[in-house]
């Protein structure tokens, strides 16, 4: 099997621990004990003193709460935000192929110059939510991402600054280059190829076993998810007509949704929260 130490270095400790409530820790009957968070997460290579800084930083943003276990031990459970928060990434996360004809919503925002910083935030906003930039202060999406914009930019008090269109794009330019122009597509599509050559071997590897321990399952699928789960945000998902030949995040799906179903069960198992409910179903 793949060595997990050898990958675990480019994963930090708190995208871990978000991958691993998103995975499993959501699904627990209760706040999950910091003892739980410091054994899953040594699973993977992230030591005591690192799981403990991470969570208090992750509360500090808001997205873990204080809070006893049954029987009265210090634990963490999602805030309501985070659980907004990861609803809105499943539908990314386990998303299957885009439709071909869905639209585009427009993001169009004009901020005062007394508030000028507020446009940074704005324009990183939209970028790490899979927005191309048509044109200085417009941003172009497939329509599907609407929801999820419209959650993140209230959450971050952004929303009267923003106007939404949804619409067609009729030219002059042809739609496969001006979403060339939009969207950095071989940036991109180097992403897509880093995350096969860190997973697709894991996938190899386990299709030439016939079993499936728990806590290696659990260990290659963190990871995976981990690792998967920026990808939706960096590629909005176009349609295929829009995306060069070969497109690598076709194969990167792939491979993600395979690890998806031969590992997340088995891991559950060494997980051992208490939760069966799988996001992708």
């Amino acid at each position: 099997m793949i060595n997990v130490y050898d990958q675990h270095a480019q994963h930090a400790p708190r995208s871990l621990i978000v991958t691993l409530y998103g995975a499993y820790g959501r699904f627990a009957p209760g706040p999950v004990p910091v003892a739980e968070l410091i054994r899953l997460l040594g699973a993977v290579g992230v030591d005591a003193p690192a799981v403990r800084s991470s969570v208090s930083r992750l509360k500090r943003r808001g997205l873990l709460v204080p809070a006893r276990t049954a029987d009265g031990a210090a634990g963490y459970e999602l805030s309501l935000q985070a659980r907004q928060l990861l609803d809105d990434g499943d539908r990314r996360i386990y998303a299957t192929a885009p439709p071909d004809d869905e639209g585009w919503v427009l993001a169009v925002f004009s901020v005062p110059e007394s508030e000028r910083q507020k446009r940074h935030v704005l324009r990183s906003r939209l970028a790490g939510l899979g927005f191309g930039s048509a044109a200085p202060g417009v941003w172009i999406a497939p329509a599907r991402l609407y929801e999820e914009t419209r959650h993140a930019l209230g959450r971050l008090d952004l929303d009267a600054y923003v106007d939404f269109f949804r619409g067609q794009h009729l030219g002059f330019t042809p739609t496969v280059e001006a979403a060339a122009r939009w969207w950095d597509l071989a940036a991109i599509a180097k992403e897509h190829e880093a995350f096969l050559d860190r997973h697709a071997r894991v996938l190899r590897a386990w299709e030439e076993r016939p079993d499936t321990p728990p806590e290696e399952a659990y260990r290659d699928y963190l990871l995976a998810l981990d690792s998967w789960r920026h990808l939706p945000y960096t590629d909005p998902g176009l349609p295929a007509r829009l995306l060069p030949a070969e497109w690598p995040g076709t194969r990167s799906a792939a491979v993600f949704r395979a690890l998806h179903e031969r590992l997340r069960d088995a891991g559950a198992e060494f997980a051992a929260l208490g939760g069966s409910t799988d996001p992708a179903e």
